[in-house]
């Protein structure tokens, strides 16, 4: 059998404890209330509030109210994800772990050259140098995507690329990735890209082809 639904006035209302007493629309009775049992809403009862309620016996006998609300206060909206947010948000995640992979594998063997590079020279420049300047094009990647939502004087790609060059061009992948800044014009991916390669095949050639580009590129220092 369906329980009845039920209306009654509160007539007694503790808020510091949270329970008080209805009494029923015919007067008969009085019926306990638990906070617990309100369904959600932005209003605590009140004395005077019209409480609707089913009646619910527990085990020793004593009638309590269960599934109630106030009458004319419209509940909190309940929070439903919808299939919309979650493809959203898988697609969030999956974006985050493609730039982990990406990260990865494009600093993957500069990190090796800059450690062999350490422990063969006791030199920790490029170790030092790559996290801080990729640190630093980042944040002039954000100042420069800052700038040009506020229509300022940008910060010159000349000024970034040679971050890039110096040794933050990690960081300016990472800023490409995530604020979606000089990421699609094409002169300046050419740019960024080749300033990659250059640092990969350096360490490359550090690393497995007896040094030569890095002792031919001292050579062309040296002189100079």
């Amino acid at each position: 059998m369906k329980p009845v639904l039920r209306k009654g006035k509160l007539t007694t209302w503790k808020d510091d404890k949270g329970f008080g007493f209805i009494r029923s629309s015919d007067g008969t009775q009085d019926v306990f209330l638990h906070i617990t049992v309100l369904k959600e809403t932005n209003h605590r009862p009140q004395v005077g509030d019209v409480i609707c309620y089913q009646l619910r016996v527990d085990k020793d006998g004593r009638i309590h109210a269960c599934n109630a609300f106030i009458e004319g206060v419209v509940s909190k909206p309940m929070q439903i994800t919808s299939s919309s947010a979650i493809e959203k948000e898988t697609f969030q995640l999956k974006a985050k772990s493609s730039l982990m992979f990406e990260v990865l594998l494009l600093s993957l063997l500069p990190s090796l050259g800059a450690m062999h590079f350490a422990l063969t020279t006791f030199n920790p420049i490029p170790l030092i140098l790559y996290p801080v300047m990729s640190f630093l094009t980042f944040a002039l990647y954000a100042d420069d995507k800052s700038r040009a939502k506020q229509g300022c004087w940008r910060v010159p790609e000349k000024t970034l690329h040679l971050c890039e060059f110096m040794g933050g061009w990690l960081g300016g992948f990472i800023a490409q990735r995530r604020l979606r800044h000089k990421s699609s014009k094409v002169s300046y991916q050419v740019v960024f890209w080749v300033i990659v390669a250059v640092h990969i095949i350096f360490w490359l050639d550090w690393l497995f082809f007896g040094k030569r580009l890095v002792g031919l590129f001292l050579g062309i220092v040296s002189r100079g």
